[in-house]
């Protein structure tokens, strides 16, 4: 077995526990029995062998000494040894007369067995031993205690977190400014903390990495943790704080409790970062760090799902153009070219060919109308339902003329760009549980109808493999750390109204693994109960297979008072008497939306608990007239926290509450079966969900319903696309609006993603800008390269 410099370093400290010896020292030392005060003498065992021997010689008490066969003070050494080892063939020049008599001889030298070299000669009674199939034996023995320490490194390893100390400030500072003060442990520490091995992290700079996908494999045997989602009441301009809460519980249970959880959260959008809301890292005392690098790029994510998008949209404006201007012929020697003097299909091809049912592989024995079916797509360009992206805010993108260049000869139509995060793409990335799961996801994409009215996908276009390489990192989610130093995975981040809002599957999936099963992984859901909530439980654990444990419901004092009917609050205006004085009366009708979303929330059969952000403006009797409301509500626990100014330790509460609530009887269930037609699963969430006495749909939604049922894709769950802002489809109704009739403007279908979505009114893909964005506030400074004005 080759001997490491790693593990001769750890043999030559004493480090015996985490080292292997060499197999030769090993036969020595089981050849020599007490060697305590005797003097043994090396000969001509150089480099690493040598200080090995030596080693595990002076660990046994013996007198080491080291000599070449060339040296001149050989014969005086040799006489006064008790022991000499022979690291090497004894020259023929060297008498064994030189050695003490009754000296112990062994051999290391590698013709060890031949009978060349008598050292026990009968004037020289030496006890003569040989290492030979000994060192095999120990060889052996090695290898099985290195399968042993391998198996055992691959076994859940338990946490070794070292949490950071938070001193908070009062008044509390800026978000960015606490980020600041607060040193991030080097994220390679964190990952060992949690017992990630080191080839299972790619290391982004001092404070982020990417963590393997091959960690689910190597603990497929370790049970799950708890697992816990945050959802809100509907949301309101003042803020509710679900990442904070977020970020507060996971502090709270870590830090201060000694309970090990990871935090699962959505990686923003730049569109929201320089737009209207600023960070999204959570704040206060409850956010993540490095805050200024979780809002920008973090690891390329969203830049990956940027380009596999676009490549897709500029491969349909292309295949069209070709399509168009060419023959049969043409097309199928431009797509099925000759390369050295051969001619073959790709791999997609042959995919593509099987599925029009021509079961051939040679391109020369394709017949006209083979050929026909397979180079013309024939893609209806006005039910292109796929766009391009970009990851700002820019209202002017919202529709778009393409084509008008003269080498598109005439092909010009109308287009749009989204905003990244609500690509079909993102969506994918937050539902895959694989690699190939997302290769065949990214493959099933409906991107337009040919003229028969079937669906033209991304494999029908041969573009799957590309948007595979351009994801492989994507895929993986991003380790990052809480201002207490517990763990956080950031991944993943689509739009909550129209797509289901909710980070990814798969880093849901490593932490409920790393936690253990005592553990808990808390991720959050976007806007609403009624909404990103209700999307978690029906689409993302249908998606995931895994249960909840535990709904977290935050709410504010200032926004519960919005809906009992307080005034409209302006953006950078100060807030009305309302919001910063006690008035009982207005909490007491708000709690009205908290009471329905409680009521959502045990349709599904989780324990609720209501977490009650605190503000310095609330008053102590509004706290616990909300606690008494929630909890005759049917909510298991209701508390007020202080995690924004006081970091973990002023979440403690809510941590041990959910801990209780976690133990309780679970009767998850779905809302709906998946076997329904559209059009009932979306009178079910209408009805039970938001309240509504029934829904309308549109001839263009009707017509969509009829056209993806007989499609084959009728049985997908439903991802309402609505706003975020009401229970309703009617932004200015707060409270708990009833009686209204849900209008479906019309039904779309993220196939690879996996569901079907409604459109309620008119919803924007594309945000703009306010007039006074956040970027007026952000800046870098030139001299330390540290941002400023980042929330």
């Amino acid at each position: 077995m080759r001997l490491s410099s790693v593990n001769l370093g750890r043999l030559v400290h004493g480090d015996v526990s985490d080292c292997l010896v060499p197999p030769t020292a090993c036969a020595v030392m089981e050849l020599l029995e007490d060697i305590g005060g005797k003097t043994v003498l090396l000969v001509g065992a150089r480099g690493a062998q040598g200080a090995a021997l030596q080693s595990v010689l002076q660990r046994e008490g013996a007198a080491v000494l080291s000599c070449p066969w060339r040296a001149p003070q050989l014969q005086s050494e040799l006489r006064h040894a008790d022991v000499v080892v022979f690291g090497s063939t004894k020259p023929d020049d060297v008498p064994v007369s030189w050695i003490k008599p009754g000296a112990t001889i062994i051999s290391c030298a590698r013709d060890l067995l031949s009978e060349k070299h008598n050292y026990g000669q009968q004037n020289n009674p030496a006890a003569e031993k040989t290492v030979g199939s000994l060192a095999v034996a120990m060889r052996m023995q090695n290898m099985v205690k290195n399968m042993e320490r391998w198996i055992q490194s691959q076994q859940y390893r338990k946490w070794d977190l070292h949490c950071l100390k938070l001193q908070p400030l009062s008044p509390v500072p800026s978000d960015i400014e606490i980020s600041r003060a607060q040193s991030p442990k080097a994220v390679d520490v964190l990952a060992k903390e949690i017992g990630l091995l080191t080839d299972e992290i790619e290391i982004y700079g001092q404070t982020k990495a990417k963590v393997r996908l091959s960690l689910l494999e190597r603990l497929k045997d370790q049970p799950d943790g708890k697992y816990v989602l945050v959802a809100g009441i509907t949301p309101t301009p003042l803020g509710e704080g679900k990442s904070t809460v977020t970020v507060g519980l996971v502090q709270a249970l870590t830090a201060h409790l000694n309970i090990n959880s990871f935090a699962c959260l959505r990686q923003p959008s730049q569109g929201p970062t320089f737009g209207v809301k600023g960070g999204a890292a959570g704040g206060g005392y409850a956010q993540v760090i490095p805050m200024e690098e979780f809002n920008l790029h973090l690891t390329g994510d969203i830049h990956a799902i940027t380009a596999a998008n676009n490549l897709l949209a500029a491969a349909i404006d292309a295949r069209i153009l070709h399509e168009n201007t060419q023959s049969d012929k043409s097309l199928y020697n431009r797509l099925v070219p000759v390369v050295n003097g051969m001619r073959g299909f790709s791999a997609i091809q042959l995919a593509r060919l099987r599925r029009l049912g021509i079961n051939k592989t040679d391109p020369e024995t394709l017949t006209e109308e083979e050929i026909s079916k397979f180079v013309r797509l024939d893609i209806d360009p006005s039910t292109i339902t796929w766009q391009r992206v970009v990851d700002t805010n820019d209202r002017f993108l919202r529709k778009v003329t393409v084509g008008q260049a003269n080498t598109e000869k005439g092909f010009v139509r109308q287009a749009q760009f989204d905003i990244a995060v609500a690509s079909e793409i993102m969506a994918i990335l937050a539902l895959t549980t694989s690699l190939q799961d997302m290769k065949e996801r990214l493959g099933k994409m409906v991107v337009a109808n040919d003229k028969k009215g079937e669906p033209v996908t991304a494999e029908d276009l041969g573009v799957t493999g590309a948007l595979a390489v351009l994801m492989k990192d994507a895929i993986k989610p991003t380790l990052m750390q809480t201002l207490e130093g517990t763990p956080v995975f950031v991944h993943a981040g689509p739009f909550a109204n129209i797509a289901h809002g909710n980070s990814s599957v798969l880093a849901d999936k490593i932490a409920l693994k790393l936690v253990g099963e005592k553990g808990f992984v808390v991720t959050e859901a976007g806007f609403g109960a009624d909404i990103g909530m209700e999307k978690f439980f029906n689409i993302k654990c249908r998606a995931s297979g895994l249960v909840p444990s535990v709904v977290v419901l935050v709410a504010t004092v200032r926004a519960l008072k919005m809906h009992g009917g307080g005034p409209n609050v302006t953006a950078g205006a100060p807030l009305k008497k309302e919001y910063t004085e006690e008035n009982l009366q207005l909490v007491a009708d708000g709690c009205c939306n908290l009471q329905k979303q409680i009521q959502i929330t045990q349709l599904f059969g989780v324990p609720v608990v209501v977490a009650l952000n605190v503000f310095k403006t609330d008053s102590p009797a509004e706290v616990d007239l909300v606690c008494k409301m929630a909890k005759e509500s049917g909510a298991f626990d209701a508390v007020p926290c202080n995690h924004w100014s006081a970091g973990g330790r002023g979440a403690v509460k809510l941590a041990q509450a959910v801990e209780k609530a976690a133990n309780q009887k679970n009767s998850f269930k779905y809302l709906y079966s998946l076997e329904l037609p559209i059009v009932e699963k979306i009178r079910i969430i209408a009805q039970k969900v938001y309240g509504a006495q029934d829904i309308e749909l549109s001839p263009t939604a009707q017509s969509q319903v009829d056209r993806y049922t007989q499609q084959g894709f009728g049985n997908l769950p439903i991802c309402m696309a609505k706003t975020h802002l009401s229970l309703s489809h009617q932004p200015e109704r707060k409270g708990v609006p009833t009686g209204f009739i849900l209008p479906i403007s019309d039904v779309r279908a993220s196939i690879g993603a996996g569901f079907i979505y409604p459109l309620v009114g008119t919803m924007s893909t594309m945000p703009g800008l306010p007039t006074r964005p956040c970027f007026y506030d952000i800046d870098l400074d030139p001299i330390t390269e540290q941002v400023k004005g980042l929330f």
